[in-house]
C-alpha cells in the first residue's frame, strides 16, 4: 500500500516514519515495523492526539494535571530503541515511564521491562495505556530511579531524561554485556551515550547523537561531582 491510499491516521504514521525517523539513521527493519504497529496516538493525552506524529515533544497534561513532563520526539524514541539492540531474552530497566509509549516499544523487543516513574499520576496513566495496548511483560513502579532501582542487574537500561553526568550506580546495574542509553549534559548541549559493560569493572562508551531533552526528575547538578 502506498502513502496516498492510506487512511489519514496511517498516512500520518507513514510520514512520521519515512520523513522523521528513517532520515535519523533508524534503519533496523524490526524497529521500523514496530513503529507502524504500535499505536503512538493511544499513548498521547487525548486533547493532544493531533500531535501524535509531529516532530516535537508532547506535553503530558492529564485533565487538570500538568505533569511538567513530555513524551520524547518520535525520532529520539526510535533511535534510542534501535541503539539498545534488544534481544527477546533481555531484561530492561527504564527510568522515567512518562506515557508508557517507550516502555511499550522496549517490551515488544525484550523479555521483561521494569519501568520506574516518580510521578504517581503519570505512572497510572502509563499503566492504563500499556494495558490497553496489550503489553503484559512490562511493570510500572512508582519511585525515584535516578540512582538505579533495586539490586537486580539488567541487560539494558534506558534513561528518558537528561542527567549532568552518568551515575555509577546505573552503570553497575548492567550485566556484563549490558547496554545503558543515557542523555548527558546541560542545555544547550546534550549528548546521547551508549555505555556497554565489558567486564565486571570496565565500560565502553560510544557517543551517538546530540539532542536536548528535559532533565530527569529527581536529579540535580548538586548530586554529582564534575
Amino acid at each position: 500500500m502506498n502513502a496516498a491510499s492510506l487512511p489519514d491516521v496511517e498516512h500520518a504514521r507513514f510520514n512520521m516514519v519515512e520523513q522523521q525517523i528513517r532520515p535519523w539513521d533508524v534503519l533496523d527493519p524490526k524497529v521500523l515495523e514496530l513503529l507502524f504497529k504500535m499505536k503512538r496516538e493511544e499513548f498521547v493525552p487525548p486533547p493532544l492526539r493531533t500531535l501524535a506524529f509531529a516532530d516535537t515533544e508532547i506535553p503530558l497534561r492529564l485533565d487538570d494535571y500538568d505533569s511538567g513532563e513530555s513524551m520524547l520526539a518520535p525520532k529520539v524514541e526510535a533511535r534510542l530503541l534501535q541503539e539498545l539492540a534488544l534481544k527477546p531474552t533481555d531484561s530492561v530497566l527504564e527510568i522515567g515511564t512518562g506515557s508508557g509509549y517507550q516502555t511499550a516499544l522496549l517490551a515488544s523487543q525484550a523479555q521483561t521491562v521494569t519501568s520506574v516513574e516518580i510521578l504517581p499520576k503519570l505512572a497510572a496513566f502509563a499503566q492504563a495505556n500499556l494495558k490497553r495496548a496489550g503489553i503484559a511483560n512490562a511493570t510500572v513502579q512508582v519511585g525515584d530511579g535516578s540512582k538505579g532501582w533495586g539490586s537486580t542487574e539488567y541487560d539494558a537500561i534506558l534513561v528518558t531524561g537528561s542527567v549532568p553526568e552518568v551515575p555509577d550506580s546505573l552503570k553497575y546495574q548492567l550485566r556484563v554485556g549490558g547496554r545503558l542509553a543515557i542523555i548527558v549534559g546541560q542545555a544547550p548541549v546534550m549528548t546521547t551515550l551508549l555505555i556497554t559493560r565489558t567486564t565486571a569493572a570496565s565500560f565502553e562508551t560510544t557517543s551517538l547523537f546530540e539532542t536536548l531533552v528535559k532533565p530527569l526528575r529527581g536529579v540535580t547538578v548538586s548530586k554529582f561531582k564534575f
